[in-house]
């Protein structure tokens, strides 16, 4: 059997995978504090023992390019420690570089295999910096025990960790007839006159070996690797059991009334005792005392059950309670652990951009979904490198700016008001605004006068389309316009947003602001036909109670304002196919979705209040369910849809591009008594209007269309009293109108009423042979000419 097939080496390989990833953050985080101060003692001895560790387990493991890189890191942290070196720039390149070595060389199939002349040539290009190994490069792994350093810490942990790996594998061997390997202690030879004893004068003979990874159930903060799925599950599963155990509460209730209601059945029958006591011969007494005493011991022992019911009410929703708060943080990760990787990724890009940035993060502690955590590293990557491109000046031109020549980069994360806020901001030139007007026209995204008039929010928000870049020409780091789109569409995709603030000359700051947990979500929960619903309140901009006097009609769909200007008003029950409600109401329940590119006003039954839900993925065969997003389980154990906002704006704009939306008055069922219905069809907006009040405030109920194509299909999809229209109009006029409507079998009876500045006796006879029932000329008629008009033909509006 290969050495590659044994088990233990196996075991071993993967140990030390894992404690590379470890130490080699270690030598990042101490590499990049020791470039801006080298001498610093606490970074040296952090990165002289990480690199002695892996020294110590490469040789155990049997990795001799692993010793050889990590023995000459080793060595110039040591150097460094005796003032025999100061570490300087090109020091902390190549030093960095051995990291990513160690790394390579742990992977069990390296994209990039480590070559053994990589790893000669870098030994001997670090040398040429003044560090001089003091031992040989090269190392003979025949006899791992002859090493000289074999007595070292990390190497006495890795070979306790293969000989209970061999014991695991083998029970009947002897060391498990014995006391553990845990348990030994283990001696040291003779002490040599070297650095690494220096410190260690005051050590007892015998040495304890720590053995987390030997016996992890003594370590409380150690990590275990779990399947995501299984997480997911025990997550669900918890919130089960949460509802599960609150259905205990209205159990316990109604056992309570039955307790009030045996205790009123005792009243009554001790008031017909005392009633009857005097009526009554002695044994018919009796046998009524006997079923008073058993009523009375069966209410104590309801009531004892009770009592025994509400504490065990209490108690299981407590556990129930703990156990999905534990699960729900099962997800949650520092994020710190996303962030470790940025200090390097930020060094090496500002190096080869001839830049100085001194780069922190805030907040590695804030506890961040793993899923989200997981979704932030391209969006981050992409949002540093902006900054520093983009940004950040060169050192001559900050300091001719009277800015110091290092910029200040700053990642960071907290909890703001429920969500998490992930920020990156720079002192740097700032988004040079007219930059990116002139972008916007040379990608003829807008004309010269439209950009000239956008704000500087809206300019701002042109950084985030696909393929928009400041660059004319495409680099290694940028110009190919998909960081910022990358970022807004992640952002998005977690039902978060963007915000961009911009101080020229001062610098910018890049809010990503998210939910805390893609597994539960704030809701605004609402009832339309009868069925639940819940709102992400991330994409909620505000909840109203319309009047009936509040909508009007404006380019044939309902509106009413919002913070100034029309927003348009759909129906509930038509995007999401529920049956119309029967219950009259003098107001109309809206949530108003959207941002501030697009808004939109949906009409719902009635608000049901603030919920934090458990989101529930449906399940995979049903595919995607228009306008659905995931389900729920409320308190009370009953199913909630969420809604999938993005997909249900894109619902609304088919609507409203088909003419298809109902209205709201007549979906909800709240007009009591019927009105004449009259359709205006006319392309000039200022009559339109003019005709729309003055029929609706004589009391008609009016819709309105923008030409005579948008009336043909008004009134194929609903039923009218009455048609007003102009005879000029794009794609269809209204001659053409009057004689499709004579055509059609269902509307021939329909009356027809032309409104038009043609006012030649040629044209009004042109009009009437068409088939129209009324001519009135525009010039020359006024208010109440129309409204006579109207009522001549159809009556007065209500009926």
């Amino acid at each position: 059997m290969s050495s590659t097939d044994d088990p233990g080496r196996l075991s071993l390989l993967e140990l030390f995978r894992e404690e590379a990833q470890v130490q080699t953050r270690v030598l990042s985080d101490g590499l990049l504090l020791l470039e801006h101060a080298p001498t610093d003692a606490g970074a040296l001895e952090a990165c002289m023992r990480a690199a002695h560790s892996l020294k110590g387990a490469a040789r155990i493991v049997g990795l001799p390019d692993g010793v050889d890189v990590a023995n000459m890191m080793e060595e110039c942290f040591v150097a460094a420690q005796h003032g025999e070196l100061v570490l300087t720039a090109q020091h902390i390149d190549e030093l960095l570089r051995g990291a990513d070595m160690l790394l390579r060389i742990g992977e069990a199939n390296p994209a990039v295999p480590v070559l053994r002349s990589e790893v000669d040539a870098w030994v001997a290009g670090l040398a040429t910096f003044g560090a001089q190994p003091a031992a040989p490069v090269g190392v003979s792994f025949s006899e791992p025990g002859d090493a000289s350093s074999a007595d070292d810490d990390a190497t006495l942990r890795t070979a306790l960790a293969l000989l209970n790996a061999h014991a695991a594998a083998q029970p009947d061997a002897r060391l498990t007839s014995q006391q553990p390997v845990a348990s030994l202690a283990v001696q040291p030879p003779p002490a040599r006159a070297d650095h690494r004893d220096a410190s260690d004068q005051s050590a007892p003979t015998a040495v304890e070996v720590p053995l987390a990874h030997i016996n992890p159930t003594r370590d409380p903060h150690r990590m275990l690797r779990v399947r995501a799925d299984s997480l997911d599950r025990l997550l669900s599963l918890s919130g089960e059991s949460l509802v599960e155990a609150r259905w205990l509460k209205p159990f316990a209730e109604s056992m309570l009334r039955v307790k009030r209601t045996q205790r009123d059945a005792a009243r009554s029958l001790d008031a017909f005792y005392e009633t009857l006591a005097e009526r009554l011969d002695t044994d018919a007494l009796a046998a009524l005392n006997r079923v008073r005493e058993t009523l009375g011991n069966m209410q104590q022992v309801l009531g004892a059950r009770i009592d025994e019911l509400d504490r065990f009410d209490r108690r299981s929703t407590h556990l129930a309670q703990q156990l999905y708060d534990e699960a729900l943080q099962s997800r949650m990760r520092p994020f710190g652990d996303a962030a470790h990787a940025y200090p390097r990724i930020v060094r090496d890009l500002a190096r080869s951009l001839g830049k100085r940035v001194r780069f922190s993060v805030v907040g590695e502690s804030t506890q961040v979904d793993r899923d989200i955590l997981d979704m932030l590293d391209a969006p981050l990557g992409h949002l540093l490198r902006n900054a520093l491109d983009h940004g950040i000046e060169t050192p001559d031109a900050r300091t001719a700016h009277g800015k110091p020549a290092e910029a200040t980069v700053t990642l960071e994360a907290r909890h703001s008001a429920g969500k998490l806020l992930i920020s990156v901001s720079d002192d740097g030139a700032g988004i040079d605004l007219d930059s990116v007007r002139a972008a916007v026209v040379r990608r003829r995204l807008a004309d010269d006068d439209t950009a000239a008039r956008l704000t500087d929010h809206e300019l701002l928000e042109f950084l985030l389309l696909p393929g928009f870049s400041m660059r004319e020409r495409v680099t290694d780091v940028s110009g190919r316009g998909v960081g910022l789109d990358a970022v807004h569409e992640m952002v998005k995709a977690v039902r978060g947003t963007v915000r961009i603030h911009n101080e020229p000359g001062r610098g910018a700051r890049f809010v990503l602001q998210l939910p805390l947990t893609l597994s539960v979500i704030r809701s605004l929960l609402v009832e339309v036909g009868g069925e639940a619903y819940a709102f992400p309140l991330a994409h909620v901009r505000r909840t109203l109670e319309l009047t009936r006097n509040d909508i009007d009609m404006l380019e044939g769909q309902q509106h009413f304002a919002f913070e100034g200007k029309p927003i348009g008003l759909v129906t509930a029950h038509q995007l999401l196919g529920t049956p119309v409600s029967d219950d009259a109401r003098a107001g109309v329940a809206v949530v108003v979705i959207g941002d501030e590119r697009e808004l939109c006003g949906i009409a719902v039954d009635r608000f049901l209040g603030e919920r934090m839900l458990v989101v529930q993925p449906l399940d995979s065969r049903l595919g995607k369910v228009k306008d659905i997003a995931a389900g729920a389980l409320m308190e009370n154990g009953e199913a909630v849809l969420i809604v999938d906002v993005e997909d249900l704006l894109r619902s609304v704009d088919k609507l409203v591009r088909g003419g298809q939306l109902d209205k709201v008055r007549r979906a909800q069922g709240a007009t009591v008594e019927t009105r004449k219905h009259v359709l205006v069809v006319e392309d000039s907006l200022t009559v339109r209007e003019l005709e729309r009040k003055l029929l609706e405030k004589r009391g008609y109920l009016v819709t309105v269309a923008v030409d005579g194509m948008d009336g043909w299909n008004a009134l194929r999809n609903a039923e009218f009293d009455l048609v007003v229209t102009d005879i000029d109009m794009p794609r269809i006029d209204g001659i053409e109108l009057v004689t499709l409507i004579r055509r059609d079998a269902a509307l021939k009876s329909l009356p027809v009423m032309i409104v038009s500045y043609k006012d030649r006796e040629e044209d009004r006879r042109r009009g009437l042979d068409a088939g129209a029932d009324y001519y009135l000329a525009k010039g020359s008629f006024h208010d109440e000419a129309l409204l006579d008009a109207v009522r001549d033909l159809i009556g007065e509006a209500r009926s």
